[in-house]
């Protein structure tokens, strides 16, 4: 999942982000490019909605490298979806309404039904009560004595309280149904946002532009369950309007028009902020995330230590002022802008407010329309104005909110394109060799040398095969390549004639089993940290007990205070923390637990001490052993003699092969390692003189 907390106040785009950069909000996708380093360029015709925003803080420049906007006019989809307006509004209702009642069908049918019904019914009773009190007043107004005028509005009056009293249980019924509806739709769309983040490949994970997409989908699967609330309101109000409209035109079609044109300035006001907001969002998304950032390392336990020694938070908080107070300047120039739209609306309203009254007076003067039907215009045009009101406000909260649900849309069409591919070729049950050939990879979005280049070389089974070399030589690349985790540019992994591109990836994963360097530390009891080696087993004590065993982690086990139930989360009520290389033996019990067919260990003995190094070597070697192949990566080159084979890495190539033995006679680069490794153990320094 991306960093940061869901939000769970009303949302507006404007509060989304600023709580983002406080650290309690979701971060947005944007789809232009970053203008991280360097100042953003606009193609010619593109103008930014609104006012410029404030100027980049010398923070970003410092701490990130450049200005931390988004320049939406390289937005491949920004005219598509900062399209608020009234005719896109208009035309896009009918599919806001038919996917938010999607979400409520899948979500639970039946409190979709009730909400659906409800909410048309209510409107349906708008309309009622207005020709009812339209009657109340006909009768009322009429020559008569009162008792007979009274005596004749009753039903109508009847009439009334029944509708308010229908309508008050309908509208219960919706309350309840959507109170019901909206926890669901949210679960329903996260569960899908997860579980497509969870198939795609790890280099979608590392992709900035998808991490992003990452972020907006998180926030479209809360915007999905307050469009369903929002839909509900839409409905209503549709509904109420058509009765309004229905009897004004009924009473006098003059008035039809005025009830609109009272309503246009507040669609205009509501839809220009909206636009102005959404873009706002998205151009100060990556600023909200460096603010979270800087907010989440002054907390954070890892840091904490270096803090508090080197005096870096008062620095941290320095920078997060000044990034905050860029923030709000972006904030006061939407509230300027806000309050002149406001204005400009308000005035217009006014003016078109003046017009209906006094054309409906001088209806009245000129004898066209009755006092008792007057009466019933004031009302159904007060109520139809609350309604059009009502409905362009809804309508466009639901095309923001639309917007975001638009974000987790294009995450499930991305994710399934970058998905792992299901099926594919068997791999052999008993291969003898993988083999690579002519491998050449480079990392997604680096301009720098691959990370292997022409690579060829075999990886017998059943044998320990050490691949040594110098930092950024390329060892840990070639081994998330033969995991599957990364694909070749150039070249195959063959397993025995095999090719990895076309084989299934399930079955490979299956056989590999990895320590990685950087392995997850889950914040979990110590028995699923070593389980989730291979969550699909049977969790048996037995399967437990062995694992650990086999990682000589038994110590490790023993020394915490409820034993494999111990909670390994510092942060938490009981949690207890492990020292590195504690955590180094759980990780190994956890690679054992998995009984891949190959054991990948990478620098397994970075945090341990001279003793407990030669104790994981020699679990390592009964492995291998028993028929598992061991991939040890490792610095230590005294650590691999008893290696059968070793791949010498020299900036992304293949120097040297062969055993330890062959290398070291041949004088080669694993040989002057060799040399330089033990000459820290050979060489004393010299006695210190006595004069």
């Amino acid at each position: 999942m991306p960093v940061g907390a869901p939000v769970t106040a009303k949302p507006r785009c404007h509060r989304a982000w600023s709580g983002a950069f406080l650290g309690n909000g979701p971060f947005v996708h944007s789809w232009g490019r970053p203008t991280v380093g360097k100042t953003a360029r606009k193609p010619a015709g593109k103008k930014k909605h609104g006012d410029d925003g404030p100027p980049p803080s010398d923070s970003e420049h410092l701490l990130f490298g450049g200005p931390l906007r988004y320049d939406m006019g390289w937005s491949q989809h920004a005219d598509a979806f900062l399209e608020l307006n009234f005719r896109a509004m208009v035309t896009r209702l009918p599919s806001l309404l038919a996917s938010s009642f999607r979400l409520a069908w899948k979500a639970d049918p039946r409190a979709a039904r009730v909400v659906l019904v409800s909410e048309l019914a209510r409107g349906g009773a708008q309309a009622v009560s207005l020709l009812a009190v339209n009657s109340v007043l006909g009768r009322l107004m009429t020559s008569g004595p009162v008792e007979d005028r009274l005596r004749g509005a009753l039903p109508a009056l009847v009439t009334v309280a029944t509708v308010m009293l229908v309508g008050a249980l309908l509208r219960a019924a919706s309350t309840y149904a959507t109170g019901r509806l909206e926890p669901k739709v949210e679960r329903v769309a996260t569960e899908l946002y997860l579980e497509r983040a969870a198939a795609v490949e790890l280099a979608a994970i590392e992709d900035d532009a998808f991490h992003k997409l990452l972020d907006t989908a998180q926030y479209g699967a809360q915007s999905a369950r307050r469009m369903i609330t929002i839909a509900a309101r839409v409905v209503n109000a549709l509904i109420s309007l058509c009765a309004a409209a229905g009897v004004l035109t009924v009473l006098h079609p003059a008035l039809l028009p005025l009830l609109v044109t009272m309503t246009l300035p507040s669609a205009w006001s509501a839809l220009t902020i909206a636009r102005r907001r959404y873009e706002s969002f998205h151009t100060w998304v990556q600023h909200a995330r460096a603010g979270h950032l800087i907010s989440s390392l002054l907390t954070e336990p890892a840091a904490a230590p270096e803090i508090r020694v080197h005096g870096v938070g008062p620095f941290l908080l320095r920078h997060f002022r000044s990034m905050s107070e860029s923030a709000e300047a972006e904030q006061a120039r939407l509230a300027r802008l806000s309050a002149r739209t406001g204005l400009i609306a308000a005035a217009w309203t006014g003016l078109a407010t003046l017009a209906t009254y006094a054309t409906l007076g001088g209806l009245l003067l000129a004898g066209a329309m009755a006092l008792s039907v007057a009466g019933t215009a004031v009302i159904a045009i007060r109520t139809g104005s609350a309604s059009l009101g009502t409905l362009v406000l809804e309508v466009n909260s639901l095309h923001e909110e639309a917007l975001f649900v638009g974000d987790l849309q294009r995450l499930y069409v991305e994710a399934a394109e970058r998905a792992i591919p299901v099926g594919g070729d068997p791999l052999p049950d008993d291969p003898s060799e993988i083999r690579f050939e002519n491998v050449t990879f480079t990392y997604p979005g680096t301009s720098t040398r691959p990370a292997l280049a022409d690579v060829t070389l075999n990886l017998p089974l059943g044998k320990i095969v050490a691949l040594v070399g110098e930092n950024g030589s390329g060892k840990t690349t070639l081994v998330k390549l033969l995991a599957g985790l990364y694909a070749p540019e150039r070249g195959r992994i063959l397993w025995d004639g095999v090719d990895a591109a076309t084989a299934d990836r399930h079955q490979l994963a299956e056989r590999i089993a990895m320590v990685a360097q950087d392995f997850k530390r889950w914040p979990f009891t110590a028995r699923v940290n070593v389980a989730v080696g291979r969550t699909s087993a049977p969790l048996t004590d037995e399967r437990l007990t062995s694992s650990v065993a086999e990682a000589g982690a038994e110590d490790v086990v023993a020394d915490l205070p409820r034993g494999l139930d111990t909670l390994l989360a510092r942060g938490f009520s009981g949690g207890h923390e492990l020292s590195g290389g504690q955590w180094q033996r759980l990780g190994i019990a956890r690679a054992a637990y998995r009984r891949g067919a190959i054991l990948i260990v990478d620098e397994p003995t970075a945090a341990l001490d001279a003793r407990a190094e030669l104790e994981v070597f020699e679990k390592i070697r009964a492995l291998a052993g028993t028929g598992q192949t061991v991939i040890l990566i490792t610095h230590r080159l005294a650590s691999v003699r008893h290696a059968d084979l070793v791949h010498v890495l020299d900036q992304g190539r293949l120097a040297e092969s062969g055993s330890p033995d062959e290398l070291l006679a041949t004088g080669g680069i694993y040989a002057e390692l060799y040399a330089l490794q033990a000459e820290q153990f050979t060489t004393h320094p010299s006695s210190p003189k006595v004069s």
